[in-house]
């Protein structure tokens, strides 16, 4: 399957149907993500786990005890390198034919951490149960996709700019980057508040974090720059695809932009 069929066909899954899944898929799926390389460079650990072996619970999962978690460094970008990482595992999963979905809040959060031996300075920003998808979603599961709209999107040009924030892209003026970055406007975010915004300036795309109150942490822990790392990984796939080239470039273009919205990162295309 396509990169752009996976993103397109995925969906969260909190429902499944019992089976466990085969030993060595696990493994596979493991040894992928061990072997993901993030744009920023930053080491990430990661775990199988087991909800019944090792006290593990989420009120939202049902019918499957396995779990896929990883840590790292509290470090600059590191939410945004864990962002794209995972959900490169999520997408191999899928293509696997198996589901996911990410868990931050509606978890044991305090065992989790447990079970993956944290350290100080060390973070575990989500996990992800592992199983074959239910035939049916449960109530709850339909309570809660309805709630966050989790099936609905921002239009394509509340999303992406031409050049500067003033005019908006469209789809049709995007050009042969408007299948990326419709699958970036695809990606999942917590409670679907879509916090990524992208300017096109000839051949560098320009990626910057819309924020939303109530997301970042005393500490300084940005949830939404996890959603800009799925974004990312969204648009690297699409280009990797189609044998585009590409510099991944932390650099700020210095493009006039809302008090709100702060520069991430730039993909700079050969």
């Amino acid at each position: 399957m396509r990169i752009q069929e996976q993103i397109r066909s995925r969906r969260s899954v909190r429902s499944f149907d019992g089976r466990k899944v085969e030993a060595e898929t696990l493994q596979e799926i493991l040894r992928y993500a061990e072997g993901v390389e993030t744009p920023y460079g930053l080491p990430i650990e990661w775990r199988l786990l087991d909800a019944k072996s090792q006290g593990l619970s989420s009120p939202v999962i049902t019918g499957t005890d396995c779990f896929i978690a990883g840590k790292l460094r509290r470090a600059p970008h590191a939410e945004e390198a864990f962002g794209y990482a995972f959900e490169r595992v999520v997408l191999f999963a899928e293509s696997l034919g198996i589901g996911t979905t990410w868990i931050a809040g509606t978890m044991d959060r305090a065992a989790f951490e447990r079970a993956m031996a944290l350290e100080a300075g060390e973070v575990m920003p989500c996990v992800s149960p592992l199983g074959y998808p239910a035939a049916k979603m449960s109530l709850r599961e339909t309570m809660m996709r309805k709630a966050v709209k989790a099936d609905s999107r921002l239009p394509f040009e509340e999303l992406f700019f031409a050049g500067s924030f003033e005019t908006p892209l469209t789809a049709n003026t995007a050009g042969d980057l408007a299948e990326a970055l419709e699958l970036c406007r695809l990606a999942p975010s917590a409670v679907n508040r879509q916090p990524w915004r992208a300017v096109v300036c000839g051949e560098a795309v320009h990626f910057y974090e819309k924020h939303s109150k109530g997301f970042v942490a005393a500490d300084g822990w940005d949830t939404q720059k996890i959603d800009l790392g799925i974004a990312l990984c969204h648009f690297a796939c699409a280009m990797e695809e189609k044998d585009r080239a590409y510099r991944f470039v932390p650099g700020d273009p210095g493009l006039p932009h809302a008090p709100d919205t702060e520069y991430i990162a730039s993909f700079l295309l050969d």
